[in-house]
């Protein structure tokens, strides 16, 4: 649910929306790791000036926690860093 939500932001952002990835990987039942995959020019839309863009989505996940009780780290990360 929140990969999707992540997923869908980070589309509405992009220059090449077609090319945003997003992987979640469970790290433990308590903590899970999202990560968006984009181009490079849409790296910095994601994350924003100073962050700000990247810190917003952030906040709004960090709510999701208090519904299903799971802390999530969400990284942005450019196409090429993604495993084959």
């Amino acid at each position: 649910m929140v990969e999707h939500f992540v997923a869908d932001f980070a589309r509405l952002i992009a220059s090449e929306p077609d090319q945003i990835e997003v992987t979640r990987e469970d790290i433990d039942p308590d903590f899970s790791e999202i990560i968006v995959y984009a181009n490079q020019q849409d790296v910095g839309k994601i994350i924003g000036k100073d962050g700000n863009m990247i810190n917003s989505i952030k906040t709004v996940v960090s709510g999701c926690k208090a519904k299903d009780g799971v802390s999530y780290r969400i990284l942005v990360k450019p196409l090429d860093e993604r495993p084959k």
